[in-house]
């Protein structure tokens, strides 16, 4: 069964519970599965490295993750506009993936967190989209035949899914964001079923 892997980094659970809807889409579509994975922190002051398994949450990602998947979703909360320095860090690191062709012809799609409205929600989803094209993958959005697209007051974009977490940094997904996540899961599974078909 193909398996969909949805990748992300979270440090105040935002983008994990919209990774969990991303997976919960996935999980819809009938000959497909999610698999959960997320990428260590990183820091500027010297320090142990992580430990191979993180307390909670998904498993740390592993090169065979990307081997293996059907598709991939990435998410990162916004850092000015741009992705988090641990999912950054991560695909700086994927030279001999790009250079093997381990995601050409992959669909994949991207999902992010912001505190505000206006906290650079499009320009992080498009920024993530840059490395997947340089791997040869195939985008995916959330295409306006979604209807919540034109309606939703909070997260939601055509270039992925998004979460609008509030100056107290709320984690869950509104009923819309969650719905449009979903939507982006299953999408992501259906095209990733008919190109491996």
């Amino acid at each position: 069964m193909p398996e969909i892997l949805i990748l992300y980094y979270s440090r105040g659970g935002s983008v994990a519970a919209l990774a969990r809807q991303v997976a919960r889409g996935v999980g819809e579509v009938e000959g497909a599965v999610a698999r959960l994975r997320t990428v260590p922190p990183v820091t500027a002051v010297t320090q142990p490295a992580a430990p191979p398994v993180p307390e909670t949450g998904a498993p740390y990602v592993q090169a065979s993750d990307l081997v293996e998947c059907a598709a991939l979703a990435i998410g990162s909360p916004t850092r000015f506009g741009n992705m988090a320095a641990p999912l950054k860090h991560f695909i700086d690191g994927l030279g001999s993936e790009w250079a093997s062709g381990t995601l050409v012809d992959k669909a994949a799609a991207v999902f992010t967190s912001t505190a505000t409205l206006h906290g650079g929600q499009e320009s992080t989803l498009l920024s993530m989209m840059v490395p997947l094209l340089h791997h040869g993958c195939v985008l995916v959005g959330i295409p306006y035949t979604e209807p919540l697209l034109s309606s939703t007051r909070s997260g939601g974009t055509p270039y992925g899914a998004s979460h609008v977490s509030g100056m107290q940094d709320d984690p869950e997904p509104s009923a819309d964001e969650a719905q449009l996540a979903r939507a982006l899961g299953r999408r992501l599974a259906t095209i990733a079923l008919k190109l491996s078909a």
